[in-house]
């Protein structure tokens, strides 16, 4: 006999126009709820259907470098405000960390990176990978899924290289780059954390001590010399180019175009050769990182020097990327995310401050490396014709460790208990079907592993200070004063105070211990999302 109180529900087989009802007894209801819920959102979704993924990052993108984000930016960024009109802004996103290396490693993993202990970041040939090798990945996840995977572009997770007698390096500086034997394959670099295809750099392109590119599992074309600083342009924005070795075929001013026609062959082989099956590209640019060195057909192309120009080339690999998937009738079949990897940089927001009046970090206090919001909170758009409605914005709490809980709601793949410990499914945000907070709590790190979490509108800090620049020379004069200097925490309220000046710690001590304490329990438990 089936009760009032069972539960029918059809589910609509899209592909084959039939629909089947599922009987659930009244007994089994509660326990089947979290089920329900995925179900609902997934009739969405056509039957069978998986959708391309396109992420692009972009480096040290401030959420004030976009002019969806700041009407008073002084670059336009026309094809990603296009993307936005198209699709979905978020306005309080987050990377992971403050810096490179720790963000990239919660994006691929879905895990907080402050969990390794490891601080700062690598240069030239340091490492080993800090992805465990029998720790999940999302392009691994997207593998078991059926995608095809590839990374172009900057890596920046560590990796393990050797000398002549085979044994590992793993140290950065200058003397570890001239002692690489580079015939030997390195066995720890994206290809062995889950990308069929990899094409880029070991760290920062322009920056650090290894200007080569690597393709699979070695660097074809070694470098062969020392960079040549005085052939490269001269200007605010030209420093953190450290003087390593440098290969023949590596342009340090053309570094995203190489990456750019990569992804492009890359969409066209697949649409040729693999049609049928779905993609996961993640294009990792090294724009608008210092140095900034625009190609050379960006140059002079804003009013606002060098940088404004650098970011004016990301926008239109941005462009170019889409212009490929209306040419290869893939627009309709891809989610595309956008985002950027930290805050803007200190020299890079001082100088174009000074001289251009345009504020990368803009509305935000703290630029990269700082807990405050300027050094985390960052621009993400997102478009998915058909689910994602045109033209929405959201202010759901999300950060960039959620890709891979959302990957697999949406691809149907099930996580295991020993991964994406710091990943929530922000599918419902992208949908417009979120009628609640999807994070209750939301964590942020340092370059000095300096912690921080999130609660609605409030935000502890659990350390004095930025956790990451000393706020001397000529960051002075964007000091703020401590208005507690007693206590050792920091407490604001964003809503009321989007500029964190006022630290509430002594004020509100009830809720400083408590999101102290809540911060104590994801340290110790290892993890921050549901099981």
């Amino acid at each position: 006999m089936v009760s009032c109180n069972d539960l029918r529900i059809p589910v609509l087989r899209e592909k084959r126009g039939l629909t089947r009802i599922l009987f659930i007894p009244h007994k089994n209801l509660m326990r089947l709820l979290p089920f329900l819920a995925l179900l609902a959102l997934t009739q969405w979704l056509p039957a069978g259907d998986k959708p391309n993924i396109l992420f692009i990052l972009a480096d040290d993108l401030g959420y004030g470098d976009v002019s969806c984000y700041n009407p008073e930016s002084k670059v336009q960024t026309p094809h990603l405000d296009r993307l936005a009109r198209e699709g979905l802004l978020f306005t309080d996103a987050h990377s992971p960390s403050t810096v490179c290396t720790p963000t990239r490693y919660s994006i691929m993993t879905g895990r907080m990176a402050f969990r390794l202990n490891y601080r700062g970041v690598f240069t030239g040939v340091g490492g080993p990978c800090l992805i465990e090798k029998e720790r999940l990945t999302l392009p691994a996840m997207l593998q078991q899924q059926g995608y095809t995977t590839a990374l172009f572009g900057k890596w920046h997770i560590g990796m393990t290289f050797f000398d002549k007698e085979g044994q590992a390096i793993n140290r950065n500086g200058l003397e570890a780059v001239r002692r690489v034997d580079y015939s030997r394959p390195v066995p720890d670099g994206p290809v062995h954390r889950g990308f069929d295809h990899f094409f880029g750099t070991v760290c920062c392109p322009t920056t650090d001590w290894l200007y080569a590119y690597m393709q699979g599992d070695r660097i074809p074309i070694p470098p062969t010399r020392q960079v040549d600083k005085s052939n490269l342009p001269k200007h605010e924005w030209s420093f953190d180019c450290r003087p390593g070795l440098v290969a023949p075929d590596f342009d340090l001013e053309e570094v995203d175009m190489v990456f750019l026609e990569k992804s492009l062959q890359f969409l066209d082989t697949h649409a040729e050769k693999s049609p049928e099956k779905p993609f996961f590209l993640f294009h990792s640019l090294q724009a608008v990182h210092l140095p900034s060195f625009p190609g050379r057909d960006f140059k002079g192309k804003t009013k606002a020097g060098p940088h404004g120009d650098f970011i004016f080339q990301f926008d239109h690999i941005i462009g170019k990327l889409l212009e490929k998937l209306e040419e290869l009738d893939l627009t309709k079949d891809t989610l595309v995310i956008v985002s950027s990897d930290n805050g803007p940089e200190v020299g890079t927001v001082i100088h174009m401050r000074n001289k251009f009046q345009h504020d990368g970090a803009r509305p935000w206090r703290g630029v990269k490396r700082d807990n405050w919001e300027g050094g985390h909170r960052v621009p993400m758009v997102a478009r998915w014709p058909g689910r994602i409605k045109a033209g929405s914005r959201t202010s759901q709490t999300v950060c960039l460790t959620d890709l891979m809980a959302t990957c697999a709601a949406i691809t149907g793949a099930k996580l295991p208990p020993n991964a994406a410990e710091d990943s929530f499914n922000i599918l419902p945000a992208l949908l417009g079907q979120d009628d609640k907070p999807i994070r209750e709590y939301t964590l942020h790190q340092t370059i000095s592993l300096a912690l921080a979490i999130r609660n609605g509108d409030w935000k502890y800090l659990d350390h004095k200070g930025s956790g990451g620049n000393r706020y001397g020379g000529a960051l002075q004069k964007y000091a703020i004063a401590d208005s507690a200097p007693e206590v050792p925490g920091q407490l604001y309220n964003l809503s009321s105070d989007p500029g964190e000046k006022n630290n509430l710690v002594s004020d509100k001590p009830a809720i400083a211990r408590a999101l102290k304490a809540k911060l104590e329990e994801f340290k110790s438990s290892g993890r921050s999302a549901p099981r």
